[in-house]
This record gives C-alpha cells, structure tokens and sequence, in this order.
C-alpha cells in the first residue's frame, strides 16, 4: 500500500485486498468519494469499502476467490 495522507494509507490500483467488513476479496479499481472502489477477481459487480476497512489480500485468499468465481460463471448462464 502506499501512504495517501499523514496516517491514512491507500492500497495501489491493480492490487487484490480484503474487505475487512465480510471477507470479501477484490481488485482496487480507484478511488471515489473517500472510498475505496473494488471488484471481485475475473469481474463483476464491483463495490465500495471504506479505506479503514481494506487490508492486504493472501496469495491464497486470491486464488480461492479467483476459483470461486470462475466456479459460478460455469454455472449461470
């Protein structure tokens, strides 16, 4: 992550974090409106976290969200 403000630190756009608030793992697509704007690995329906609430993502915490996601697009249409 890089230092945004004195204190406040913001994740590089392109990296995989953690929703801290339900486990969520996603890709950092920017920033807007004071939060941070992330999408779920492989695509999808991207959303907004607050910056306090983003921490760094596991190698394998990212392959389990890859594999779940391409899983559910095998699976609907």
């Amino acid at each position: 992550m890089t230092a945004a403000r004195a204190g406040e630190r913001r994740p590089a756009v392109g990296s995989y974090v953690r929703d801290g608030r339900d486990g969520r793992v996603g890709e950092v697509m920017g920033f807007e409106g004071g939060h941070v704007r992330l999408r779920p690995p492989g695509g999808g329906r991207s959303w907004d976290c607050p910056p306090a609430e983003v921490g760094a993502a596991e190698p394998g915490e990212v392959l389990r969200a890859r594999v779940r996601e391409a899983n559910r697009r095998k699976w609907v249409p």
